[in-house]
């Protein structure tokens, strides 16, 4: 029988406070995360946690080895640890990701915010709106600025995503960087990056400073110490391994199974009247001087018009008449409102992190209507409709013709693989989405068409998401948010009936597609790294099947086809088991960049060969990139090459398994006996039918566990169950009753007769009786420490240690009254807990003097590194000293030698100011190094407590 000793032990056993680095420290948050076990996830979050005065770690896997996993399991431990204060800084294409991954997989609340939900929150009456009981997910560009809200808060971990971005963070001309390291500056962080090196060795010096200034010394140091000729690489290496980790793809492909891309290109060939089009728009775009498009963000405005131009005619059509609108507001001088680049982009849903990513720095001219030329503007509005006319003619585009075909061929080749027969088709435009959907009925698809975009308000999206919030199976998935649920409705359609998805980008941010394995880029951006996060929906790991890959290819179209072959032959996209490599990915500063470098070629190339040239110019740069990216410096300074990564990886899956199945057997054992009168229990699927909930707030139905064996099912809530976890709000109530069980001096007789498996330890107890009690201890130290210590003795007044103790209570026993516990005893006990406790008081102290003589060694270099500059400066200037003193015996006039002589006086006065500077500088550094070695001390210094759990005569029967 599981009793309430039991349930008192277990409880807190399973919430405790691990050390850093102890064997136990993930057992929540591994627990708790509905993601299959991969050893070096586990590895990596270790590593991540090891340290209680690190500041950081850089967790630098190869692309596609799941570091945002690695980074949810961190976060879910110090949540689980009731440390709150926790946000996530990231590219803006991947917060909505972000946000679902933690929530699907971790059960942690998220939160993205921008400038609207930051204004939204502050109008529902939150002054603070980063201070939230939910992780906060912020972009790069928005939390530059909010850097001064960012640094008020004590945040308990800063997770920085794809975070080479701020490799140049230490130089004062880098904005963003600047500011990002001032808004998170002595808060522990965890940075995420493929391409943590790729063209220098400084790249690891600007990541380093982010995550703490004083592991190196400056950049000068840096440089002289490991850049320049000579520099100790086995030294910098040694340095990096205690707070950088990567693995390497090859190092775990037993573990993570990857299937290929397989590209395909759907040509077609635009009739003469979509030329004529296409032809007439470009020569409009190229114009340097118009009102309709103001000298205000004119090449971002630019850029959108040319994605509108290559999605469909529907597209540009509906956007040339917001052109038409607004030049005829301008004649008749009503009021002109909104950017028109926001106003097009709204109209058409394109990705809102254009406007942060693209910095266009185009002045604003207001135009006045004593400035305007009435004569131009008219033809510019007859000019646009003529263009609209034209445009309205075209009823079908040959493209769309082509895209019936590509899923014809793509559906046969899913076919033929066993794959679910499912396409998921991205465009840039909701206008062309619409159109699409709309020809897609016509033409053999009506009723087999979901479209997903940014706002899915429209008639039929509404139609699924009521059918889906009246279906019971789906209740656990109802979040409140109805645009989240409208998300998961639509997803939950497109997976269980149709087979055609149309998704604008907002479906390449925070969508998991597996179950789908055909990607058609039906507009094709420039950006190689939302092409990445679009195929990325579907190639991922979970993925059962090879992915096709659709690209639409114009023939007519000179630049077009030099844009595919350079994303195709060049980043490697659509073949292959990885995609784009990060070596590859990594040479690209930022996808706007590239878009910015092909647009360029667009707007100033007239003729075949310019555009071949430019292209040619292009290429040979990206080339020049990609092979200058220090692949032999990478190996040596990165990837761990010792023999038994592979066994030690194997021996971390089987240890983290193990812990799983102890943490969850006991979890559902503590569950039975807590809600034995109030749930029906089924055994065998671990599973648990909640009949008469202990909480108003707490919702009968079917719970089932999360274990290994069921976590990958169970994660998308495929069958209706609510997911039971540590932190799910019954899985808390759960916790917290045992933890307040009444539990007063009693006898519990084990019985191990009866156990149905062997339990050694506890048989050699056979027969015996004695005492013993349990007691947690807290050490407060650089982390709050907790352990859980029995101390017992048998009636011969033989100690019976921790472990035997703590065996019992795997065994059933039944409850006894007994008489009060005799002093005799109780001194006994309270002298062997006092030994317990100051033997693991001895171990605590041992550890953390370990991290201490760490942090201390790392002070202590950072030192030498802060005077190796100057005294190598000094070394350098008594080298020349010498070198001018030879030039001056060897002088042959009088005024050869005045020269050589002012020279070297110059040399000296200089040699002597250097070594005034090393003074002052070791004085200095010596003075800040101590002052920070002192602080350590500081949080060193101890305090702990003891709370005693229970007393009870035991006896094993």
């Amino acid at each position: 029988m599981f009793t309430a000793y039991h349930s008192k032990y277990t409880a807190h056993d399973l919430t405790k406070l691990a050390p850093p680095g102890s064997d136990d420290q993930l057992s929540m948050s591994l627990f708790d995360a509905s993601v299959d076990l991969n050893p070096h996830q586990i590895e990596a979050a270790m590593f991540a946690l090891q340290s209680p005065l690190a500041e950081g770690a850089i967790l630098a896997d190869e692309v596609g080895l799941g570091k945002t996993i690695e980074a949810g399991i961190v976060l879910c431990q110090k949540w689980a640890e009731r440390k709150r204060k926790l946000i996530i800084i990231c590219p803006a294409a991947i917060r909505q990701q972000w946000a679902a991954e933690l929530t699907t997989k971790f059960n942690l609340p998220a939160v993205v915010i921008d400038a609207r939900t930051y204004r939204q929150i502050k109008a529902d009456g939150i002054p603070l709106p980063l201070s939230q009981k939910r992780i906060i997910i912020l972009s790069y560009h928005y939390a530059a600025k909010l850097q001064d809200e960012l640094r008020q808060v004590e945040w308990d971990l800063v997770v920085i995503d794809e975070a080479h971005k701020l490799r140049n963070a230490y130089r004062p001309s880098n904005r963003i960087g600047q500011a990002l390291q001032r808004a998170v500056e002595g808060r522990k962080k965890l940075l995420l990056t493929a391409t943590p090196l790729q063209n220098s060795l400084m790249e690891i010096f600007g990541l380093t400073n982010f995550i703490d200034p004083n592991i190196f010394g400056d950049a000068n140091s840096f440089r002289a110490k490991y850049v320049n000729a000579g520099g100790d690489l086995p030294e910098l290496r040694a340095r990096l391994a205690d707070f950088c980790k990567r693995t390497l793809r090859k190092q775990v492909l037993e573990y993570v199974k990857y299937t290929q891309r397989r590209a395909m290109t759907q040509p077609f060939f635009p009739a003469e009247n979509e030329q004529a089009l296409y032809d007439g728009i470009t020569r409009f775009l190229q114009r340097e001087d118009t009102y309709a498009i103001p000298s205000q963000q004119r090449h971002l405005t630019v850029l959108i018009l040319r994605k509108l131009l290559a999605s469909s005619t529907q597209a540009i059509a509906g956007t040339l008449e917001t052109l038409r609108a607004r030049l005829e507001a301008l004649r008749k001088g009503e009021p002109v409102k909104g950017d028109l680049a926001e106003v097009i982009s709204f109209e058409n849903e394109l990705e809102e992190e254009i406007f942060e990513e693209w910095d266009d720095q185009d002045e604003t001219l207001e135009v006045s209507p004593d400035q305007i030329d009435y004569v131009k503007l008219r033809r510019e509005i007859d000019d646009l409709s003529i263009l609209i006319q034209l445009a309205h003619s075209i009823h079908t585009d040959t493209k769309s013709k082509a895209l019936l075909k590509a899923l014809e061929i793509g559906f046969s080749e899913q076919q033929r693989m066993g794959a679910h027969r499912k396409a998921l088709i991205f465009t840039e435009s909701r206008r062309t989405q619409d159109y699409l959907r709309d020809f897609l009925e016509r033409n053999g698809y009506a009723g087999h068409v979901v479209t997903f975009s940014g706002t899915n308000s429209d008639r039929k999206a509404q139609d699924i998401y009521e059918r889906w919030a009246a279906d019971p199976a789906n209740r656990e998935q109802i979040t409140g948010s109805r645009a989240i649920d409208v998300r998961a409705a639509l997803i939950d359609g497109f997976r269980d009936r149709a087979p055609i998805m149309i998704a604008t980008e907002a479906a390449a941010e925070g969508v998991n597609l597996q179950f789908c394995s055909q990607v058609i880029n039906y507009d094709l951006p420039w950006n190689p790294q939302r092409i990445e996060q679009r195929i990325g929906r579907c190639h991922r790991y979970g993925q059962t099947h090879d992915v096709i890959v659709v690209n639409f290819l114009n023939e007519r179209n000179d630049a077009d086809k030099r844009v595919h072959a350079l994303l195709t032959e060049k980043f490697n996209l659509f073949d292959g088991v990885f995609g784009a490599s990060d070596e590859v990915l990594g040479t690209i500063e930022s996808g706007v960049d590239f878009e910015k470098r092909i647009l360029a070629i667009y707007q100033d190339c007239r003729t075949p060969e310019a555009i071949a040239a430019a292209f040619d110019e292009l290429q040979a740069q990206l080339e020049e990139q990609i092979r200058s990216r220090m692949e032999d410096t990478r190996r040596a300074l990165l990837e761990n090459f010792d023999e038994d990564v592979h066994s030690r990886l194997k021996l971390r899956l089987a240890d983290a398994r193990e812990q799983l199945d102890r943490v969850g057997r006991k979890f559902w054992d503590l569950t039975g006996a807590i809600l034995s009168d109030r749930a029906e229990f089924d055994e065998a699927n671990l599973a648990f039918n909640l009949v008469a909930p202990p909480a108003p707030d707490l919702r009968p139905g079917r719970y089932h566990l999360i274990s290994r064996n069921s976590a990958a099912d169970y994660a998308t809530n495929e069958h209706g169950y609510f997911l039971y976890r540590l932190s799910h709000p019954l899985g808390e109530h759960v916790i917290a009753t045992a933890k307040a069980v009444d539990t007063p001096v009693a006898e519990l007789r084990f019985d191990v007769t009866n156990h149905p498996t062997r339990v050694a330890i506890v048989e050699t107890l056979k027969g015996r009786r004695g005492w013993l009690t349990l007691r947690k201890l807290t050490v407060t130290t650089f982390e709050t420490e907790e352990y859980l210590l029995f101390s017992g003795i048998d009636d011969n007044g033989r100690s019976i240690d921790h472990e035997a103790c703590a065996k019992l209570f795997s065994v059933g026993a039944a409850v006894h009254p007994n008489e009060s516990l005799a002093s005799a005893i109780a001194d006994r006990l309270q002298a062997e807990a006092e030994q317990h406790a100051k033997a693991t008081l001895n171990r605590s102290l041992d550890a953390n003097n370990k991290h201490f003589a760490s942090a201390r060694e790392r002070l202590e270099r950072w030192a030498e590194d802060k005077v190796f500059a100057a005294e190598k400066a000094l070394k350098d200037t008594k080298e020349q000293i010498k070198a001018v003193r030879r030039e001056a015996r060897a002088a042959t006039t009088l005024e050869e030698e005045a020269a050589i002589q002012a020279k070297l006086q110059e040399l000296e006065r200089r040699q002597r100011k250097q070594r005034q500077e090393i003074f002052n500088q070791e004085d200095e550094v010596a003075d800040k190094r101590d002052e920070l070695i002192a602080n350590l001390q500081k949080r060193l210094s101890r305090g702990h407590s003891v709370e005693s759990l229970f007393t009870v005569r035991w006896a094993v029967v």
